[in-house]
């Protein structure tokens, strides 16, 4: 029996020692992060698949995993040859797993997931859904504790402060400010449990989660006080007596006995059911009236002032740097690389420069076949060699003292097929269609996400992941709550928000082709009709002129393309080498 199929059973046995029919793993932490960190990577420890999002179900004679069309390939080939059967969401005639449960658990069944690693919201889309079947569901302990043998402790990194002329606004101005939005409300206290919205609002920066610059947290905000929930002994002394102006600092376990008694009977709770786990809900006393909605920190943290802007424009030219330094290289000397060590070597460029922190995601560099997974992660035993003819997605970002990168470039090894010069150009124009579209004042990312993909789509061809995601400043480099993807998320691209603007093009065991820049959102004028916004290119670093089909290409097309190629050379050529500068040079002429 192998080691997935033995923690399949001890899983099993649990179920029945709680009589348990079907049991729920997200592979999400207590505070509802996309990304975590070791201890609550469950559902890979659970079944093999790696991939950020996904959902796995344990009955007794079934384990089903279920994925977005970001992971079919990726949790096809990792769920092989175990008993796992993957579940591919948004295809025809595939249940997502909450109706799937419905359809196949018998009447009073019981479904269990572990109350601290679900969220109010998804265990409200339970409940609603099993009691029309009447199904029990139940919240139970977190069973890895007993079953995982090495499972990697409680993080608790060490925490540093970020200065005031990075930050632009102190954490006690930015406490105040969500003071005043409780107050406009009609609420007393807030709770907290998103890390990066903590890590901003006071002005900190962790290492508890790989690439995402958080710490552990909790932070309750009263009309005038505020807690922090977190292991005191990651703070120095300085630190500390900086938090100590803005919020009393107590033990992170501490949040769940402190809330139970923390209530008067007219107070008024504001929190995130997207963020906020059962175990909390379930902390909090049964008469306390709570109001519902978005951490008000995400909508203020989502627009950056312009301290945070300008840091941000700071981390794209020194990003930029390196990545023209990594193409400069690659096109005049011999070196062989891999995947791997193509990403090795960035990273490297990326730290000559004393303002660099780390990368910001773990790297993706697919070369052909692999480029056609959306979101492959390359490992010693897969990485290919850079080789022959093809096509090499690298996808990649850094963290940088004033600000976060993300940026997809699609490189050239070898000769291209005229198929891939056509996939290129048609995901370029969706590129800059997007970048150069002027739109009112609170328009939607999903009123725009089509602009990206028009081209494709009059060709016939598609990609199954959003277009665009939120970024944070010094921070995760997916955020929200905007997005532009065709998924109705209402929330306004406001000024100040930053986001990322990547089509793409997949063809499974061929290629990859991807392009991403940042965006940030700014004033475009006012006319009769109201309020217009538009998109500023924050990303610095040239296409690959030798994979555009300029045929394809209106004259407005190529002017945009010109004018951005002209504006990356003169940002960048006095940073580079006179070598390297004259390799810019050539890569940015007009077309």
């Amino acid at each position: 029996m192998s080691d997935r199929e033995k923690r399949l059973e001890q899983i099993r046995s649990l179920m029945r020692e709680h009589q348990i029919d079907a049991w729920i793993v997200y592979g999400s932490d207590p505070h509802g992060s996309e990304y975590v960190a070791p201890r609550w990577r469950t559902r890979a420890w659970l079944s093999g698949f790696t991939g950020s999002a996904g959902t796995v179900v344990v009955t007794e004679t079934q384990a089903l995993l279920w994925v977005d069309s970001r992971y079919f390939i990726q949790a096809a080939q990792q769920i092989a040859g175990t008993s796992f059967e993957l579940m591919k969401l948004d295809t025809p005639q595939v249940p997502d797993h909450v109706t799937w449960l419905v359809e196949h658990m018998q009447h009073d069944a019981r479904v269990g997931v572990a109350g601290e690693q679900v969220v109010i919201s998804a265990a409200r889309t339970l409940r609603n859904a099993c009691s029309r079947k009447q199904i029990e569901l139940v919240f139970t302990e977190d069973w890895f504790s007993d079953v995982w043998v090495d499972r990697p402790p409680v993080p608790c990194e060490p925490v540093r402060a970020q200065d005031l002329s990075i930050a632009g606004v102190s954490a006690e101005a930015k406490v105040e400010r969500v003071r005043k939005v409780l107050k406009e409300k009609g609420c007393t206290h807030t709770l907290i449990s998103s890390l990066d919205d903590i890590a901003w609002l006071l002005n900190v920066r962790g290492s508890d989660v790989a690439y995402n610059p958080v710490f552990l947290a909790y932070l309750f905000i009263h009309e005038r006080s505020a807690v922090l929930f977190a292991d005191s002994t990651r703070f120095d002394s300085e630190l500390t007596a900086d938090l100590s102006q803005v919020c009393e600092i107590r033990p992170y376990t501490e949040v769940y006995s402190y809330l139970g008694s923390a209530f008067s009977g007219t107070d008024v709770l504001y929190l995130s059911i997207d963020k906020t786990n059962v175990q909390i809900q379930s902390s909090i006393p049964v008469g306390v009236h709570i109001v519902e909605g978005t951490d008000i920190s995400t909508e203020l943290k989502a627009r950056k002032s312009l301290v945070e802007i300008e840091g941000m424009r700071r981390a794209h030219v020194l990003d930029g740097v390196a990545m023209v330094k990594l193409l400069a290289e690659l096109d005049r000397t011999e070196t062989t690389y891999s995947e791997i060590t193509i990403a090795e070597r960035l990273e490297e460029l990326r730290a000559e420069h004393e303002e660099f922190l780390g990368p910001s995601f773990s790297p993706i560099a697919g070369f052909n076949a692999h480029g056609a997974l959306a979101h492959y992660s390359a490992t010693e035993e897969t990485s290919a060699v850079l080789e022959g003819d093809g096509l090499l997605v690298l996808d990649t970002g850094g963290q940088y003292r004033t600000g976060t990168t993300d940026i997809t470039r699609t490189l050239l090894f070898g000769e291209p097929t005229e198929q891939m010069r056509r996939d290129y150009t048609l995901v370029l124009k969706g590129n800059l269609a997007l970048a150069a579209q002027r739109f009112p004042a609170g328009t939607f990312g999903y009123q725009l996400d089509t602009l990206a993909r028009q081209y494709l789509w009059q060709a016939g061809l598609a990609y199954g992941h959003g277009t665009g995601h939120g970024v944070g400043f010094c921070l995760n480099v997916h955020e929200g709550p905007q997005n532009i993807s065709p998924k109705p998320i209402t929330a306004p691209l406001d000024i100040g928000v930053i986001l990322s603007d990547e089509p793409g093009i997949y063809r499974e065991g061929l290629y990859g082709i991807r392009l991403e820049n940042l965006v940030v959102v700014q004033h475009a004028g006012t006319s009769e009709f109201g309020i217009f916004h538009a998109f500023d290119v924050l990303t610095l670093c040239p296409f690959e002129r030798r994979l555009i089909e300029t045929d394809l290409l209106t004259e407005t097309e190529k002017s945009m393309l010109d004018a951005y190629h002209g504006w990356v050379y003169q940002e960048l050529s006095e940073r580079l080498s006179k070598e390297d500068a004259e390799w810019l040079r050539a890569a940015t002429l007009p077309l």
